[in-house]
């Protein structure tokens, strides 16, 4: 019998439920009766009061309080194992499962990842590529590698790596064909290649260097930075780029403009949750992509 409290031992049923698939699967995998696993699960719905899974004779579904449940009762779990195995190895080694969100495309190399696999033969890595801002503690993540300036939420650690500049680009062929906007109030008459927020929603203004925003349209929205370059390159609009990201896929073709009124600056940071005892492998991870940064990043 378990010894865990009845509250974890819940957590996890559903968890394995949701991730194995069906009931019988849970029960195989924490190797307990069917009969317990619907109980438990039953239990927690009753002390939640909600209903958390839809349930046929055929398959089964969140709810969405149970995706939302699934979020946490994941995180708190992972955190439950994490500190469980603090104690049992205290020697420093990192291990364990290690979940990371990196943005993609060129900015990323796989090296990244497989270099620090060789190094760590007893850690996992789960790596998400993505341009939207994961919610680290909700999602379950370690780290997450962010640009910008936006404020962090509450729980959160940022070691900064280096500061970023984005500038508004064109090609030869647009201006040529389209004119040079002088003033930010000329971005009306203009097409703009467009990105995403957060890689969230549809980017609607561009920032000001003084303060302040400009609102921008286009045909073209994306949060591929390679296809933004791309675009502009082939003079199909206006692109908000990173300077940096348009030297290293050798787009030096592309020009600036309104580089004096319109652009950011902003950082790229190391993200990670906030805890008493930072595991191993997270403490590993971040000094890997800080090395990696010093060493290969211009």
């Amino acid at each position: 019998m378990s010894s865990d409290p009845p509250e974890t031992t819940e957590l996890q049923a559903f968890v394995s439920v949701v991730e194995s698939g069906s009931v019988a699967s849970a029960a195989r995998e924490l190797n307990v009766p069917r009969a317990t696993i619907s109980r438990r699960l039953a239990r927690l719905e009753e002390r939640l009061e909600v209903r958390l899974l839809h349930r046929t004779t055929r398959k089964q579904g969140l709810t969405d309080a149970g995706e939302e449940l699934f979020r946490h009762a994941r995180s708190i779990l992972a955190a439950v194992s994490e500190a469980e195995d603090a104690m049992r190895h205290r020697d420093g080694t990192p291990r364990g499962l290690l979940r990371v969100s990196l943005p993609p495309g060129d900015a990323m190399p796989p090296r990244l990842i497989t270099d620090f696999l060789a190094e760590h033969p007893e850690v996992q890595v789960e790596v998400e590529l993505t341009t939207r801002y994961v919610d680290l503690v909700a999602e379950g993540f370690d780290v997450a590698l962010r640009a910008g300036s936006t404020p962090l939420e509450p729980g959160l650690i940022a070691r900064r790596l280096r500061t970023t500049r984005s500038s508004v680009w064109a090609s030869p062929r647009y201006l040529e064909a389209h004119g040079t906007p002088t003033t930010p109030a000329n971005l009306a008459q203009h097409t703009c290649i467009l990105g995403f927020a957060k890689g969230v929603r549809p980017v609607t203004h561009w920032p000001l260097i003084d303060g302040g925003q400009v609102r921008v349209t286009g045909r073209l929205v994306t949060n591929d930075l390679r296809t933004i370059t791309h675009a502009c390159a082939q003079g199909l609009g206006l692109a908000m780029l990173p300077d940096a990201f348009t030297t290293n896929l050798g787009a030096t073709d592309l020009v600036r403009v309104l580089e004096d009124s319109v652009g950011a600056c902003g950082h790229m940071s190391i993200v990670y949750t906030e805890r008493e005892f930072m595991p191993a492998a997270v403490r590993a991870f971040v000094d890997h992509l800080v090395r990696w940064h010093d060493t290969f990043v211009p």
